[in-house]
């Protein structure tokens, strides 16, 4: 939760970038994008849609997400790891290690810790893009007139009961495989990235007091160096296609007026973004993401090895 509250304003900045119009951008770049939603909306409150400053709009819907996903995350990329160190270690080995504490179980070697940072994202996706989409159509509301096929969404709320009614439940999912890929990649970075640096922490204790450690040894600074690292590999890996999947979620926004049966397919986005500005469109918004993810990811590491450890 705290990582989201630091981050989100930068998020909103980030999706209001990535779907803007190609051929007439609102915005020169995110320091103009924060002007001039300040300007235009400017600072009436804190987390409520009502009262919100449009830098935090959609808030709750992430908020509440953000708790499910890393939850998700986590626990997926915990039982992950059980299910390949059960295939691949032998019977006896298995029957040895039985009663051992979960963190001083031999560690995985790095193909497999991404390969369950992998699987773990996917299975977040699931949870993931029904809450990005409502997020996503709070954000790029611009202005106090601003409307959706006549309708001018007032909270997370309306925006499911909308969804509800045009799409029925299937409409939830809008940009899933958008937000699959993000994911499933997203985790491999997110993880694979975190674990080579605490490793290479390992190691380099390891040479310099020739004692070996593990993971549960190192300092909260080197934790969050890890975790930094794992949130600007995540975001900078394939940032295109979550400004793909920013675009297909607020395609009712971005064609309004267009028939329902006009939302585009993956393949379309991409295709469209990239006849508008080339491949620099599909950057749009990354150094603001990738900067303010460190922060983010740095918290959230840190939190889950400090909890991991009072309650193992």
């Amino acid at each position: 939760m705290v990582g989201k509250v630091m981050e989100y304003p930068f998020d909103t900045i980030k999706v209001r970038l990535q779907t803007q119009p190609l051929d007439r951008p609102h915005y020169a770049g995110p320091w103009d994008c924060f002007r001039t939603l300040l300007r235009q909306e400017g600072l009436r409150g804190i987390f409520t849609y009502e009262l919100i400053p449009s830098i935090f709009q959609g808030m709750s819907s992430p908020l509440v997400g953000s708790m499910i996903e890393n939850a998700a995350l986590f626990v997926g990329y915990r039982q992950v790891q059980r299910m390949i160190r059960n295939y691949s270690t032998s019977p006896e080995e298995l029957e040895r290690q039985k009663d051992m504490p979960e963190d001083e179980l031999p560690s995985l070697g790095m193909s497999q810790l991404v390969l369950a940072g992998a699987a773990s994202g996917a299975i977040a996706s699931l949870v993931l893009t029904p809450v990005e989409l409502v997020k996503c159509k709070l954000q790029v509301q611009i202005g106090t007139h601003s409307v959706t096929n006549g309708v001018r969404f007032t909270g997370p709320f309306h925006v499911v009961r909308h969804i509800l009614a045009t799409y029925g439940p299937s409409g939830f999912y809008r940009g899933y495989i958008a937000t699959l890929l993000r994911e499933t990649g997203g985790g491999a970075f997110w993880f694979g990235a975190y674990e080579y640096c605490c490793l290479q922490f390992i190691k380099a204790h390891r040479l310099s007091t020739g004692e070996d450690i593990t993971k549960k040894d190192l300092s909260p600074l080197q934790l969050m160096a890890g975790g930094a690292i794992g949130g600007m590999a995540y975001n900078a890996s394939l940032f295109p296609v979550d400004v793909i999947k920013s675009q297909m979620q607020t395609d009712e926004q971005l064609l309004s007026g267009h028939k329902v049966s006009s939302q585009r397919t993956f393949i379309q986005t991409a295709r469209a973004i990239y006849e508008g500005g080339g491949y620099k469109a599909f950057y749009r918004g990354c150094g603001i993401t990738v900067a303010r993810s460190a922060p983010t990811s740095a918290i959230i590491f840190l939190t889950y090895e400090l909890l991991s450890r009072h309650f193992s």
